[in-house]
């Protein structure tokens, strides 16, 4: 038993090797979101262009992408011309201008294009901090039903889409196309 105990430190000091090891190959950028799986937060905004009130249920129907943006996020702007590509491919994008001043938001639009079907104008940072925001740029792929079905943070390049959100984005429109199908020929989805 005496000589056990020499080699305690030995077996702590292999087992902290281990974590240790483990934690050094974890992604530093994958930050999980307690929401993914959830339905989209409960709102009401003013659009950044209109000023018109929307709410959660703009954002049910079909699958789109929302993107949380900002004037002063450097990030934003070097995402935003993939964007407006994606936008003209006829993915569905909703803009969250998160904690930004509307007027130079809408200028930023008027260069550089606007990719959005609509802007959410969260200047207090709220429905961000409702959806576990923790900086722009993120982005959130949400299905037909309103169900965050994932989450990117950083930017969105074509990298990003095709590796990491088209597949949840293409897996939901087959889910909404296949939940129509079944509704057109008077089936329970």
């Amino acid at each position: 038993m005496g000589r056990l105990k020499l080699f305690l430190p030995l077996l702590a000091f292999c087992l902290l090797g281990v974590v240790l090891f483990r934690g050094l190959s974890l992604d530093p950028t994958a930050l999980p979101s307690a929401l993914v799986g959830a339905p989209v937060p409960e709102f009401e905004l003013p659009t950044l262009e209109s000023g018109q009130t929307v709410s959660r249920e703009e954002l049910i129907g079909s699958p789109l992408l929302v993107n949380v943006w900002a004037t002063w996020c450097y990030s934003c702007r070097v995402e935003h011309p993939y964007l407006v590509e994606l936008a003209e491919q006829g993915v569905p994008i909703v803009g969250l201008n998160y904690k930004d001043e509307p007027d130079a938001a809408r200028g930023w639009l008027q260069d550089l294009g606007n990719p959005y079907r609509v802007n959410i104008s969260d200047t207090e940072g709220t429905l961000g901090l409702d959806f576990g925001v923790y900086g722009a740029p993120e982005t959130y792929v949400i299905d037909a039903e309103g169900i965050i079905r994932h989450r990117h943070v950083g930017v969105v390049n074509e990298s990003v889409w095709l590796n990491d959100l088209a597949p949840f984005f293409d897996g939901a429109l087959q889910v909404a196309a296949k939940s129509t199908q079944n509704t057109a020929a008077g089936l329970n989805p």
